[in-house]
């Protein structure tokens, strides 16, 4: 759980707009029945500006004004199914928590829908989350997502989340979509752990020699190795890899230089693994498994209980890795991308 003082001014340091959160903040005049002097109120931060923080709690929406909030906390999602934590999330609302951990710097809400771009740096970071409602009827909602990422000289993409195995033509979204002559790619598996079990299935660590360091700094080394496997231009890049509330990027090295990295992003009180990669000379000398047990490591050390993370369905390797680590799947999604002409029909 991640607390922060309360900003001065405007909403520097806040959870995003749409986050689930308890503020803590005084009362004007102290409780008449118990004396008590300060009071919390939990739900979905709606509005922030300098004077109050909105939030839409059970009751209602209660204004808190900013110079009597004390702590800020963000909260995951409320659970929608009994079982372990890193199971008991909708797929909608995982959807959500993953925003924060690969998160793009322009972003624009339609409903409850996010619009994602960073100069088409990854798929996952210029495309839309369709989780919820847009707010109007789905033909609508696809033409201003096109005119949106027209605008930015990119391509349209969405993403669809559902079950593992679902169908696309059966979504109302993805039918639309299909009918605009859409492209699906292989989808994406994503996978949800306890950061016990990642720990307590971790091996005692890489070959000899391997030696692997944590960092909560992207420093040049890690961004050249991460450069060096995927295309990644600085700007987009580095925007998205140090844009989550906390981050920590790890790296394998032996006497010859980098062997690997990986990267967690911390946010919605989940951590997420990405970025995880292992040179061709260091495979099978256990360095994706040291990289992802300092990555659980750090997360636990940060009041983290659940990871999260995507790998595509077709990459066995990585699909093998996590699985024995003690991730399970928790849903699929599928990222379609759209015609470049105007209107895409």
């Amino acid at each position: 759980m991640r607390a922060m003082e309360p900003p001065t001014s405007g909403s520097a340091g806040l959870p995003p707009v749409g986050s689930r959160v308890v503020v803590r903040h005084r009362l004007p005049a102290p409780d008449p029945l118990t004396g008590a002097t300060l009071t919390d109120v939990v739900g979905t931060l709606v509005h922030v500006d300098e004077a109050v923080l909105l939030v839409r709690a059970r009751r209602g929406e209660v204004a808190v004004p900013q110079a009597a909030v004390t702590v800020v906390k963000e909260l995951p999602p409320a659970p929608s199914r009994r079982g372990a934590p890193h199971l008991a999330l909708s797929v909608e609302n995982l959807q959500r928590v993953m925003v924060g951990a690969w998160p793009a710097p322009d972003t624009e809400h339609l409903g409850d829908w996010l619009l994602r771009a960073a100069g088409g740096f990854t798929q996952r970071a210029n495309s839309v989350m369709t989780a919820g409602d847009p707010g109007r009827p789905l033909p609508a909602a696809v033409d201003a997502v096109q005119a949106w990422y027209r605008a930015r000289s990119l391509s349209p993409r969405l993403t669809l989340a559902g079950p593992v195995g679902f169908v696309l033509a059966d979504d109302l979204l993805g039918a639309e979509l299909l009918g605009r002559g859409y492209q699906p790619r292989v989808p994406t598996t994503t996978l949800t752990a306890a950061v016990a079990t990642v720990l307590g299935t971790a091996p005692a660590g890489p070959s000899p020699g391997v030696t692997v360091t944590t960092s909560t700094t992207l420093t040049d080394e890690w961004f050249a190795a991460y450069q060096g496997y995927r295309e990644a231009p600085a700007g987009p890049a580095r925007a998205v890899l140090t844009g989550s509330p906390e981050q920590v990027f790890a790296s394998a090295a032996d006497g010859e230089g980098v062997l690997g990295v990986g990267r967690l992003g911390v946010a919605a009180t989940w951590g997420g693994i990405a970025a995880m990669w292992v040179a061709p000379r260091a495979r099978r000398r256990g360095v994706a498994s040291a990289l992802l047990a300092a990555l659980a490591l750090e997360a636990r050390e940060r009041g983290i209980r659940s990871l999260h993370l995507q790998t595509d369905t077709d990459n066995g390797a990585a699909q093998a890795l996590y699985r024995r680590a003690g991730f399970v799947a928790h849903h699929e999604y599928v990222t379609l991308s759209g015609p470049t002409t105007p209107g895409g029909r």
